[in-house]
């Protein structure tokens, strides 16, 4: 992968839990770091505090009950959204105060792949991958071609770069926004919700097939996810987000054997379901 970060210099702890656990602290160099994050919409409180580390390299799955602010907790680390308090670093550099140029080459390092694909009906699935390259690079025509058939490839959507987003299902829509999200080789993957609207088969295939991309690429990749217990088997850290707050982070084995009782209760629904 071309453009490799220079990982901040800093050496980040992560309490897996504000309440008693048996899990302890974790330490690892910080990618991402976001730092007493707040985040009002009018007179509702998102964000009410968040601390939270991503390590580089590694997946780390952010869940929690629906309407806690998970998707928005990953526009903060891209910079589409400003905290009203707090800090979001990445790399070593605090991003909340960037504009303009400084905050393009930040975001530069980034791909997103949104719940429902973001595709752009009225392009192809070859031009709605190419985009990014003719728009940002500006590449000659062959080497986007190459490009893209290789990533169309990589994701299972060979010889289905002529159809349009309305001739694909759920699942190849989710194929395609993922090869678009690879095509620029970004250091840093965010995923939100990317199995949404899909049947539990259909699930599972995108999982394993980020898992794939992620072990052959090497990117950082956070996601927002739903699926228990799927995502403990494609996960190497596990964050919860509940009432504002990141209130338990642990590798997925050790984060099952949480005490917390809202850990707990989240899993056991989710499981039962």
């Amino acid at each position: 992968m071309s453009g490799k970060m220079s990982l901040a210099r800093e050496v980040c702890s992560c309490s897996v839990t504000h309440h008693p656990s048996p899990i302890t602290h974790h330490w690892f160099v910080a990618v991402i770091r976001l730092v007493g994050v707040e985040k009002n919409f009018g007179n509702q409180q998102v964000l009410r505090g968040v601390n939270l580390t991503i390590p580089p390299g590694k997946l780390t799955t952010v869940i929690g009950p629906s309407g806690e602010g998970k998707s928005v907790l990953l526009k903060h680390m891209i910079g589409l959204l400003q905290p009203d308090r707090g800090e979001v670093w990445v790399d070593g550099v605090e991003i909340t105060r960037l504009r303009g140029k400084a905050l393009n080459e930040v975001r530069k390092r980034f791909a997103m792949l949104f719940q429902g694909a973001a595709l752009f009906d009225s392009l192809t699935v070859f031009e709605n991958v190419a985009f990014p390259l003719r728009e940002k690079l500006r590449l000659p025509e062959p080497d986007v071609a190459r490009r893209v058939e290789e990533k169309l490839e990589q994701v299972g959507l060979s010889g289905m770069g002529h159809k349009y987003p309305a001739e694909l299902s759920g699942g190849m829509k989710k194929r395609a926004g993922l090869a678009r999200a690879l095509v620029m080789e970004p250091e840093i993957i965010l995923f939100d919700e990317p199995t949404t609207g899909l049947d539990p088969l259909m699930a599972k295939t995108i999982h394993d097939l980020i898992l794939a991309m992620h072990r052959k690429f090497g990117f950082t990749a956070v996601m927002v996810s739903h699926e228990i217990p799927e995502i403990f088997s494609i996960s190497d850290w596990v964050a919860m987000l509940k009432d504002g707050k990141i209130v338990a982070m642990a590798p997925p084995t050790e984060f099952q054997r949480s005490a917390d009782q809202a850990v707990r209760e989240f899993i056991a629904v989710g499981i039962e379901v």
